[in-house]
């Protein structure tokens, strides 16, 4: 496990991983050295950089409501308009609130290349587990049931879950109740759950916190929920942040949607170190950061 440290020069040194990852993708022609992809790596659009990452990616985004879905209250979809399969990932807002409390997500991991199932719950009162079916029936949905400019984007094998506060908690349900194997990582946001153990949980889980959470404090939840988790994770911590930093667009968080589904879902390694990048007191917001996976 990794946790903040006080070394200065975060630049420098994201400026040297992007030089070698640079020369691991492509080789060194003069020295003979040559770093094949992981195999199944899916390497589709721009190449990360600590400017773009925060942003949107290179492709271009469609979206469709979702009219009288079964299993969930509906939504909203996106997707990159080149044709494709794309892995897809499904994100569920919290207690008491609806997508459009957190509906930035949809088109800046879409942009990424993902189709996203921004959902409404069936009642803004769901709790935790009921949001986990949910999340699972979105991506029932997408695979099986939408309109054929979002079915035919999806690749059924590749899924993910996020979610905020209960639908953080929701996340974490949907990977312990999934018995397909095709969810394969998730990111809970400020996540609230009454079940504070997921040794269930074995695919890669990045959690993200504020540090001045008090719906969801990270002290009993977020951390207890990491230090359970027996696969690869991560957890990041926000300076100062309350328990509504999903509410408008955040750079950390996307910085670790992003950079963890690319490396999860796609197995794309140039991503590899921004999802191990949060462990130095050069970057602003982050007062802590924990990884077993780098």
């Amino acid at each position: 496990m990794r946790s903040t440290s006080s070394r200065p020069g975060f630049l420098r040194r994201r400026a040297l991983q992007g030089l070698t990852s640079l020369l691991l993708a492509v080789g060194l022609s003069a020295g003979g050295v040559l770093t094949a992809a992981p195999a199944g790596a899916d390497e589709i659009g721009q190449a990360p950089t600590p400017a773009n990452i925060i942003g949107n990616g290179s492709f271009g985004v469609a979206s469709t409501g979702i009219g009288n879905p079964s299993g969930f209250g509906g939504g909203q979809a996106y997707y990159p308009t080149t044709p494709g399969t794309y892995p897809v990932i499904a994100v569920v807002p919290g207690y008491l609130s609806y997508w459009s409390s957190m509906s930035w997500i949809g088109p800046r991991l879409a942009s990424w290349g993902y189709v996203v199932v921004g959902i409404e719950t069936n009642t803004i009162y769901d709790q935790p587990a009921s949001r986990g079916t949910q999340l699972r029936s979105a991506l029932n949905w997408a695979v099986n049931s939408s309109p054929s400019a979002v079915r035919s984007r999806v690749d059924a094998n590749r899924q993910g879950v996020a979610g905020w506060s209960m639908g953080g908690g929701g996340s974490l349900e949907a990977l312990k109740a999934d018995t397909s194997g095709r969810i394969k990582a998730a990111v809970p946001i400020a996540p609230w759950n009454g079940d504070k153990s997921w040794p269930e949980v074995s695919e890669p889980v990045a959690i993200v916190g504020g540090q001045s959470d008090s719906v969801a404090p990270v002290g009993s939840h977020s951390i207890p929920f990491y230090n359970s988790l027996p696969g690869q994770k991560a957890y990041v911590e926000l300076s100062g942040a309350d328990h509504f930093f999903v509410n408008r667009d955040n750079a950390h968080l996307s910085w670790m949607l992003v950079s963890w589904f690319k490396r999860y879902l796609n197995n794309d390694a140039r991503f590899t170190s921004y999802t191990c990048g949060f462990d130095d007191a050069g970057v602003p917001g982050v007062s802590s950061f924990r990884t077993n996976a780098c």
